[in-house]
């Protein structure tokens, strides 16, 4: 039987895998156009290389302000949180080792893309954009990552899993009720042999006992007296 699933259709797995994939690039394809398109603006801000002086800017401008620069960094990268897992297959693999590599490489992404926006009319590096991509990135491979794991899991290995435990016990089971059948044929064939050859001596013996019942003694000469 699993011999043939390989060579079915396939599995649930692969499917979310290639979505996965199929979703990672377009959502690259998206942040390179929004981050590395060059832009004609009169003036630009020279580069940030303060952690936290872009963000205390935004704040003290107001909450559209905020919204508008904290939270577009925030949402840039945070759907690697979630894509990355997928599309690399790490979907059965250890919670913490996931979530710290996809964090990893949505940091290293990040400042990919903030040394290639220093050669790019309109844009500036800024050491802030990176920590609020990283921090977007955790917080979805923290956040949502988990429950969503959990249920693509059970979709994928519950049933399955369920299945091939029943088949394969009842599969089991047959083998060995073969096996104990067969067992017993052999011990049944042996003393059916045992007692045929064991019972051939005992009828042979009873068969020449009856032959020489029925034949009698042996007759012997009555002794005739002889004449003075």
């Amino acid at each position: 039987m699993q011999r043939l699933g390989h060579g079915g259709p396939p599995s649930a797995a692969s499917r979310i895998r290639l979505a996965g994939l199929l979703l990672l690039a377009a959502h690259l394809c998206l942040v390179g156009w929004l981050t590395l398109r060059p832009l004609a603006v009169p003036w630009v801000t020279p580069a940030n290389l303060h952690p936290l002086a872009t963000i205390r800017t935004d704040l003290s401008d107001g909450p559209r302000a905020a919204l508008t620069g904290i939270g577009g960094d925030l949402l840039l990268l945070a759907p690697l949180g979630v894509l990355l897992p997928l599309a690399t297959g790490r979907l059965h693999r250890g919670l913490p080792g996931t979530v710290t590599r996809t964090v990893f490489a949505g940091a290293m992404l990040s400042v990919v893309l903030t040394l290639a926006q220093s050669g790019v009319p309109g844009h500036v590096a800024d050491v802030d954009a990176m920590l609020l991509n990283t921090t977007g990135v955790a917080l979805t491979a923290g956040l949502a990552f988990p429950p969503l794991r959990r249920r693509l899991r059970h979709q994928d290995g519950g049933p399955g899993r369920a299945g091939s435990g029943r088949t394969g016990g009842a599969g089991t089971a047959e083998v060995r009720l073969a096996d104990g059948r067969e067992a017993d044929g052999r011990v049944s064939g042996r003393r059916s042999r045992g007692a045929r050859s064991g019972g051939a001596a005992p009828r042979a013996a009873g068969l020449r006992l009856r032959e020489g019942k029925a034949q009698g003694s042996t007759p012997r000469t009555t002794r005739v007296g002889t004449a003075p």
